[in-house]
């Protein structure tokens, strides 16, 4: 197949339009509708249906995209790596990370990456399954323990510890407990315990259910928690990290609190060398050596 067809195709799919897909390429409608013609000839198949509102692609339309989709993507990385030799911060990053971690503490400090780093683009994929670095499903990872995968370069960059939390406004309408036994009565929020998460997470849940407390919600991530507990619907079992971008959390049972975790950020060695993940690994832990300065700002008050 002729690549530059295929390069056309691929904006004409991605546009849903003729028109936006030539403004892209800067060639006129006519021309890029000749080269999709001559492209749906030479593979004897319709590739788009054509509507009032714009193009839909077809069943055979879809498969074609999805391989140029691919073709794009290493492209714009091998584009990266090469770019990345020369000394610049420039291209995709695909970043994974745990749900809670990327919602609550990294995305929302983000934007001071991309001051310093315009050129940079993050591909942020949340979940909690752990995704293959050295088969390249994503190029860094930030985990709530070591990386059991070969062939990787892995930091300890931080330790976390799950905690009771509430807000002022909860507390303010209940007593606020002053032992264990006094969670009875309380409105307790948390991950469930057969939820994938860290194990010093689930065996304090499990400890907590012990004394009675009142499981109103639980929920599967921890980002969820945290909204139920803003809402001053009861008392959360929320990561430390937490506390400092929302200052209304109070600690309940200063006491209380899990086995450290661990926090790890891992690549694949092939990428020892590349800028972008120097850049990234540099300004976390730029951010976590703030977080730290503020966590203890915080306790001495």
């Amino acid at each position: 197949m002729d690549w530059d067809k295929l390069r056309i195709f691929h904006a004409v799919a991605d546009a849903g339009s003729l028109t936006h897909a030539g403004d892209t390429l800067h060639l006129s409608q006519s021309a890029v509708s000749r080269q999709i013609r001559a492209l749906e000839e030479s593979l004897n198949t319709t590739l788009f249906h054509r509507h009032a509102r714009g193009l839909i692609l077809t069943e055979q339309g879809e498969l074609l995209f999805d391989a140029t989709s691919g073709m794009s993507r290493r492209l714009e990385s091998a584009e990266a790596r090469i770019r990345d030799s020369e000394d610049e911060v420039y291209g995709e990053l695909r970043v994974t990370t745990t749900t809670g971690f990327g919602s609550l503490w990294l995305a929302p400090r983000l934007p001071k990456l991309y001051e310093k780093y315009p050129d940079l683009k993050i591909d942020l994929m949340l979940e909690e399954r752990v995704l293959d670095l050295p088969m390249r499903a994503a190029d860094v990872a930030i985990r709530m323990k070591e990386p059991s995968q070969a062939d990787l370069v892995r930091r300890k960059i931080m330790s976390v510890n799950m905690r009771l939390y509430a807000t002022s406004g909860y507390l303010s309408t209940h007593k606020v407990p002053e032992s264990l036994e006094e969670l009875s009565g309380h409105a307790l929020i948390s991950q469930r315990v057969n939820s994938t998460q860290v194990s010093a997470g689930a065996q304090l849940v499990q400890e907590l259910h012990k004394y009675d407390a009142d499981t109103v919600l639980t929920v599967n991530n921890y980002f969820g928690v945290l909204q139920a507990v803003l809402a001053n619907l009861g008392i959360g079992v929320l990561p430390d990290y937490v506390t400092e971008d929302f200052p209304d959390l109070k600690r309940v049972l200063p006491d209380v609190e899990s086995n450290d975790i661990p926090v790890f950020l891992a690549y694949p060695e092939e990428l020892r060398q590349s800028q972008r993940i120097s850049a990234f690994r540099d300004f976390v832990t730029e951010e976590i050596i703030e977080h730290r300065k503020k966590l203890k700002e915080t306790a001495s008050e």
